[in-house]
């Protein structure tokens, strides 16, 4: 089973995180063990802030394994940026599974949330090219701090939250199968972030645990998360 990690700056990570992909790759190697699945994408890096470029590979541990480490995400990327290159890279990959966790970024820079869900659902389609039966997991707009004082920027999460949740019934076939991640369980933008949007080490737990979840109850695949939801 080939899964691809999508995202935007809480997937990438900077110099110095783990990354909630890390923790999930603590997870299926327990689950799935070696030589059950792997890890794909084009791209391996950490945003560089220094460089304002995805060329670190400062990760927090630096024995996390250089194939685990591919991924499909980036600084400033969202929905918008992943949808017409999300074919290619599933051919190019032969991902099975795509776990994405895009929204916030298109929310705060980019397009209000009917034009971002059209882009999510662009992007389930162009997936469905490159491999009819793909699976994936989406996951919503999860809390972050300029939602506690923007009124209607959290207006427009809230709506594209809803628009996915759309989606994702409505896209959903026995072929290629569509779940909705849940938010992730007692995730709080003060203990599990470092500046409020990204993911501080019990923050990333939170995100490995709910892709991890989502996939154990929906398709039996790995296990319930039981990763530890503290500092590492």
């Amino acid at each position: 089973m080939r899964f691809l990690l999508v995202g935007d700056s809480m997937t990438i990570g900077r110099s110095g995180d783990f990354t909630w992909r890390y923790r999930l790759w603590q997870h299926l190697e327990a689950t799935l063990g070696a030589g059950g699945y792997t890890l794909t994408g084009p791209r391996t890096g950490l945003y560089d802030s220094e460089a304002d470029a995805p060329l670190s590979q400062a990760y927090g541990d630096p024995a996390f394994p250089a194939p685990a480490r591919r991924h499909l995400a980036g600084w400033g990327e969202g929905w918008l940026h992943m949808a017409p290159v999300i074919a290619d890279v599933v051919a190019g990959t032969r991902a099975d599974v795509l776990l994405v966790s895009l929204g916030l970024i298109d929310l705060g820079f980019y397009t209000d949330s009917g034009q971002t869900a059209a882009n999510a659902r662009a992007f389930v389609a162009a997936a469905r090219t490159a491999n009819p039966d793909v699976r994936m997991v989406l996951l919503p707009v999860i809390p972050n701090i300029r939602a506690e004082s923007d009124a209607p920027f959290a207006a427009e999460c809230e709506r594209f939250n809803l628009l996915l949740a759309e989606a994702v019934a409505d896209l959903d076939t026995p072929r290629s199968p569509l779940v909705l991640a849940p938010r992730p369980a007692g995730y709080d933008i003060h203990t599990d972030t470092y500046d409020g949007t990204h993911p501080n080490p019990s923050g990333e737990h939170r995100l490995a645990g709910a892709f991890a979840d989502a996939m154990y109850r929906a398709w039996s695949v790995g296990g319930p998360y039981a990763g530890a939801l503290a500092a590492a």
